[in-house]
């Protein structure tokens, strides 16, 4: 079941996330974050969670025997889509105790 809510939620956020770059490119997405303190504060909230999410996924691959790292990187360059994708590859957690 949580396989299939990530695989929706992935697949209904990377068709946004297409959509939004078809329409506005890249920095279409990222300029209105710096022209107010409202898109200042998403930007910041983006941020605290991608880093929280960073720091979980670390601990957690370091407890699955999972390499970190291009976990880290895909989520430093594609943001939400690392993550998602960690959780979408990683093993439930009755087989990790094994």
């Amino acid at each position: 079941m949580h396989r299939i809510l990530l695989t929706i939620t992935l697949i209904l956020f990377g068709a946004l996330t297409v959509t939004a770059l078809w329409q506005h490119g890249y920095w279409g997405i990222i300029a209105p974050h710096f022209q107010s303190f409202g898109g200042g504060q998403v930007l910041a909230d983006l941020v605290i969670a991608l880093t929280l999410a960073i720091v979980w996924m670390w601990h957690d691959a370091k407890a699955t025997g999972r390499n970190a790292w291009p976990w880290i990187i895909a989520t430093l360059v594609l943001g939400s889509f690392g993550p998602l994708i960690y959780l979408l590859t990683r093993k439930p957690a009755s087989a990790v105790q094994k």
